[in-house]
């Protein structure tokens, strides 16, 4: 999914850890070990969304280690191979403390194509990972360490690194988890997002419906090329440049359209009318161009009070779950408090995600005490909770969140943490509905691995994967219709379109009333 940021805007910013480096490489042993430089094992959670932002950028990494763990019986396994190179794994998944260690070797044979060989070794970190973290320990109930060997076989004779990433792109497949993947080194490159500000790109938030795999428009940013040519949500994107995105995930299409400012890129996209029908394709040529987006956009709303008093409410839109979300969310809300606002609107409308913890920063801005943010769901099974620790609201002035269909992952965590613990109305629709929660891991080649950890399920423990979040009151429209709009600046033109939102309309409502 093609997504936007600016240097305020990390989405979809997640949590990167560089990759464990070998301690040594000699030809043709390759020993990886996961311990860092002071001997002690190093794992944080990295918690990301789903959605990925078709940009030119770059994000400095922080420097941890990821470790795999294997045991003897995939080396038993894998013997029978004819072995020209063995790896020997060695590591542990802790939080920063020491860990035993077990080492074993895991024979494969060697590919004659020397690049196809660092992808074999990628193979193997990539199959290590998610036997040990991915979610359904089932692995779609198949055998996870048969399959490491037919991939290993099927990529012995391949003499391109693009066909071998192509192997091991099918053998994740075969999870049957669409946020499960791997991307390239190259890929990888330019999806990390930094603080550079070099953001070029169509300004297409695009995500894969889980449900049938297809890449949908999940909003545009505003002013950009996408957002000038009347690209809107819902639309299915088809083809790019001429290819089908038939089997192709949301950062490999994300890739196809980054690319330089000045250059250009041609997509087919699919429309569906209200009754759920295609309603046609059509082309659309779109300029690349620099994309600038914060993730927050504030402003106080004046209104007179059932008794005529004037009253102020504050509007603080947050488009994506970056970094600095939480403190520029800070900086806004004490500025709103210093102009005496009495009542806000949280607009996460159009929201794909982005970091999880960035969603729960924020969701401390407004709880106190050591409140329930979410509930995680691990591999076996265990339900934690996610609380927080002595909170301290910024405010205690009433709160009405919107939301819609374009709300997930991150939004869906922050709306059901602030809902669920009596902090907020939710005006809108019924959210994505995206419960999952990713891993990242750049691996020793450069690529990145992302393996779905956890699922999550709100303080109430309502699920939400694939069935959303449902508002306390519902909005059919986001926007009042053009024409009404147009009448309403012309009968006072310091009316502000914000105004013009019956969403926004609808939450002042709920606010006075409640």
């Amino acid at each position: 999914m093609e997504k936007i940021v600016t240097p305020k805007l990390d989405l979809p910013l997640l949590h990167f850890p560089n990759s464990r480096k070998p301690t040594s490489i000699q030809y043709p042993i390759l020993r990886f070990s996961s311990l860092n430089r002071y001997g002690r094992h190093k794992r944080r959670p990295c918690l990301a969304s789903s959605s990925r932002l078709g940009l030119e950028s770059k994000i400095e990494t922080d420097s941890e280690s990821h470790g795999v763990i294997m045991d003897n019986t995939v080396g038993r396994r894998l013997l029978g191979l004819t072995a020209a190179v063995a790896v020997a794994v060695s590591s542990s998944f802790c939080c920063e403390s020491p860990a035993l260690a077990e080492s074993f070797t895991i024979a494969f044979p060697v590919s004659r194509a020397r690049e196809v060989t660092t992808v074999q070794r990628t193979l193997v970190e990539a199959w290590g990972l998610i036997r040990e973290t991915f979610v359904d320990p089932t692995f779609n109930h198949q055998d996870w360490d048969s399959r490491l060997q037919q991939t290993m076989v099927e990529m012995f004779p391949l003499r391109s690194a693009d066909a071998a990433y192509g192997k091991i792109k099918a053998m994740l497949s075969t999870l049957g988890d669409p946020f499960t993947r791997i991307i390239s080194p190259k890929e990888y490159q330019s999806f990390r997002i930094g603080s550079d500000g070099s953001l070029q790109g169509v300004g297409l938030f695009i995500n894969s419906e889980p449900r049938t795999g297809h890449l949908v428009v999940m909003s545009c940013i505003e002013g950009s090329p996408a957002d000038r040519a009347g690209i809107h949500e819902g639309e299915e994107l088809v083809e790019i440049n001429g290819e089908k995105l038939d089997g192709i995930d949301s950062e490999a299409a994300a890739q196809k359209l980054r690319g330089r400012v000045g250059t250009f890129v041609t997509v087919k996209l699919k429309s569906v009318n209200g009754s759920g029908t295609d309603s046609g394709i059509r082309e659309v040529k779109l300029p690349r161009d620099y994309i600038k987006l914060s993730p927050i956009s504030s402003a106080i709303i004046p209104h007179k009070t059932p008794d005529g008093r004037l009253a102020k409410t504050g509007y603080v839109k947050l488009n994506a779950f970056s970094q600095t979300a939480a403190s520029d969310m800070e900086n806004a809300v004490h500025e709103m408090e210093n102009q005496n606002v009495q009542s806000y609107i949280l607009d996460l409308r159009n929201n794909p995600g982005g970091l999880v913890k960035a969603g729960l920063d924020v969701a401390q801005l407004w709880l106190d005490g050591d409140e329930t943010l979410v509930y995680t769901i691990n591999r076996e099974g265990v339900t934690s909770p996610i609380n927080m620790i002595d909170g301290h609201a910024l405010t205690h002035d009433p709160l009405v969140v919107l939301v819609n269909e374009g709300s997930a992952s991150a939004s869906e965590i922050l709306a059901g943490a602030l809902h669920d613990n009596g902090r907020a109305i939710l005006v809108g629709r019924r959210t994505f509905g995206k419960g999952k929660i990713q891993s990242v891991t750049e691996l020793d080649d450069g690529s990145a691995l992302f393996v779905t950890v956890a699922k999550y399920l709100s303080p109430s423990l309502h699920e939400i994967d694939q069935v959303g979040i449902a508002p306390d009151v519902q909005c059919t429209t986001d926007m009042i219709d053009p024409l009404t709009s147009e009448i309403l600046m012309k009968m006072n033109s310091s009316v502000p379109l914000l105004e013009a939102d019956s969403c926004v309309m609808i939450a002042e409502h709920e606010l006075e009333t409640r």
